[in-house]
């Protein structure tokens, strides 16, 4: 079974990028998933903690044969022309243990969703676990959490998103 990593909002931190590197490594994960807003702080938030687009592209360069990864609302198309790996569009879906599974930054409109469906996005900062008649989750921000919340991920293994803080603890979980 494939493990996959899930994380989003980098806002070009090369220290938070750093650590999620190190955490995805920790997983053995063998698929990482970024929804978005990997270099660009965006103009309503603060600068993160080592802001460093150039090193965050080196970072993820190492792994850009594992990284798949949609557009956020702060990536542009220059972003494109420095990253190693391609952005999709603004949605992507994917099939995963026989559920549909939707990847988005989430700052559009939710798809159509069907039960069973899992709806993925990032965007808020702030972790996600809710049923709506689909799964809605969001492992808030690398580095840039708010509400309180602890720098995150989502890490996907044998049917169950686990959310875990930056160190590898767990402090939610959801079955498909």
């Amino acid at each position: 079974m494939s493990k996959l990593f899930i994380a989003s909002d980098i806002h070009g931190s090369a220290k938070y990028c750093r650590l999620l590197l190190d955490a995805f490594k920790r997983e053995g994960a063998t698929q990482l998933i970024l929804l978005g807003d990997i270099l660009y702080h965006g103009p309503r938030n603060p600068l993160p903690e080592e802001y460093a687009p150039p090193k965050v592209v080196e970072l993820l360069s190492a792994v850009k044969d594992k990284i798949m990864c949609v557009r956020g609302n702060c990536d542009g198309e220059v972003d494109q022309m420095v990253l190693p790996f391609p952005i999709t569009p603004d949605y992507c879906a994917v099939l995963i243990d026989g559920h549909r599974i939707y990847l988005s930054h989430g700052h559009r409109e939710v798809p159509p969703m069907t039960e069973g469906d899992v709806y993925i996005t990032g965007h808020t900062h702030i972790p996600v676990n809710e049923n709506l008649g689909y799964l809605h989750l969001n492992p808030g921000s690398v580095s840039l959490p708010k509400e309180n919340t602890g720098h995150g991920y989502i890490l996907y293994a044998d049917g169950t998103f686990y959310f875990k803080d930056l160190n590898g603890k767990v402090y939610d979980k959801a079955k498909i």
